[in-house]
């Protein structure tokens, strides 16, 4: 009972960090129409800059808010520079000019910080574990970043939903052509869609650098599974991003702590390990295959708002 509480809680910090990542994505393909492949790349350049920042100051609390500008930053200047270019375009466009962005983002990162891969430092009272129940102890800091995530999705949530620029974001999705008959500056609020996408992508990067090496082209590893929880939770919903991505990362945790030993009574071990690694890595997108053959739009699609 002890493992299963543990996957839980390792699956809702993966969930939290693909809701993340889900969210920029779908406000930036569900309000903008951009297929954004660069996106991934934003979440690596939180993630070095964070790093970077919190080992030369030794304050991953310093870390935290230079990964946020960094991304944020790259973001204004990726919408600026070319996306703006990019609206009235095919997908095909859009899709080679950001992917033209990755490779040129890989590059400047292998420049400024080396091929190498970074690891934060983090200060031994975030590293301690502590007792979540009796017989299990979690590390602190992944209670924090669980606990940071959701209350970004709190957050989201009611700037979408309760105030005036959320409401603007919700109408430009559905009804641009009037929002801007109404004398709002669609340019203005793409690039701030767009930043907050980016601010959403580089703050995931951050979160999950003390548990993954911080690389170049760490960012096309987690972009085709956001891709999925977009999809499933259905496109420019967040509330469907939230939902699929909490549900993909218990989902796919779970797979792969559980599903090798559970074969294991039917199969020979090595096999088993074989076999249960390679279905737990192709559980998702059975997840994906299934709700598309039954509901095409995704679970929560997008009808006049979020």
């Amino acid at each position: 009972m002890i493992l299963v509480i543990e996957q839980l809680l390792n699956g809702l910090l993966y969930g939290v960090m693909l809701f993340l990542m889900a969210a920029g994505l779908t406000l930036i393909f569900g309000i903008m129409g951009i297929i954004n492949l660069a996106h991934g790349s934003l979440y690596m350049i939180g993630a070095f800059a964070g790093v970077w920042a919190a080992n030369h100051t030794g304050s991953v609390w310093i870390g935290l808010p230079v990964s946020i500008a960094a991304a944020m930053a790259c973001g204004i200047a990726v919408e600026v520079g070319v996306i703006r270019r990019l609206y009235a375009r095919s997908h095909l466009d859009q899709v080679l000019a950001t992917f033209a962005l990755v490779l040129i983002f890989n590059q400047l990162v292998s420049i400024s910080f080396g091929k190498q891969p970074l690891f934060v430092h983090l200060p031994d009272w975030l590293v301690a574990p502590v007792t979540v129940l009796p017989g299990l102890t979690y590390p602190t800091f992944r209670l924090l970043f669980i606990a940071l995530g959701l209350m970004v999705a709190l957050g989201l949530y009611l700037l979408i939903n309760r105030t005036r620029i959320g409401m603007l974001i919700r109408a430009g999705s559905t009804h641009r052509d009037m929002v801007r008959a109404l004398g709002v500056n669609i340019s203005i609020l793409y690039t701030v869609v767009f930043a907050l996408g980016a601010v959403l992508a580089g703050l995931a990067g951050f979160v999950m650098s003390p548990m993954l090496a911080v690389q170049v082209g760490m960012g096309e590893q987690i972009l085709l599974v956001t891709f999925v929880v977009v999809v499933i939770g259905g496109v420019g919903s967040v509330k469907g991003a939230f939902v699929a991505a909490i549900f993909l990362g218990l989902a796919d945790t779970s797979l792969r702590a559980f599903l090798p030993g559970l074969l294991k009574q039917f199969i020979p071990a090595s096999q088993a390990d074989a076999l249960g690694i390679g279905l737990a890595s192709m559980g998702i997108y059975f997840v994906m295959a299934a709700v598309l053959l039954f509901r095409p739009q995704g679970l929560f699609p997008v009808q006049g708002g979020h």
